[in-house]
């Protein structure tokens, strides 16, 4: 799988993008059945010394997919579907606590800018 964007906000530095100019990570996923989706890159995360990437449809649905992620090299990516229920709900799991985090955390940035 191919990086159609940068990465992030095109700095390198794992920020959220909330800089001007960013501009989102879109990869096109395309399914056995040949359906292609195309989605907003989330974000990587780490969970026992594994790599997982969230990624969300661009279709309109509130949906996140979750994958296994190897990168093979700076371009380039590889997505591993998690075939182990009890491993998908543990990431699924950490994923839903991550996302949490970050909305209070700019929500206490909302407060901040207000004052």
């Amino acid at each position: 799988m191919e990086d159609n964007k940068g990465n992030g906000c095109g700095c390198g530095c794992g920020c959220d993008g909330d800089d001007e100019g960013y501009e989102p990570e879109i990869i096109t996923l395309e399914f056995d059945d040949g359906e292609t989706v195309e989605c907003e890159t989330i974000g990587v995360f780490e969970v026992d010394d594994k790599e997982y990437i969230a990624l969300l449809p661009l279709d309109g649905t509130d949906d996140v997919y979750i994958y296994g992620y190897k990168e093979v090299d700076e371009d380039n990516f590889d997505l591993i579907d998690i075939e182990d229920e009890a491993e998908f709900e543990k990431v699924a799991g950490i994923f839903e606590k991550l996302a949490l985090e970050d909305d209070d955390e700019e929500f206490e940035d909302m407060d901040d800018d207000e004052e």
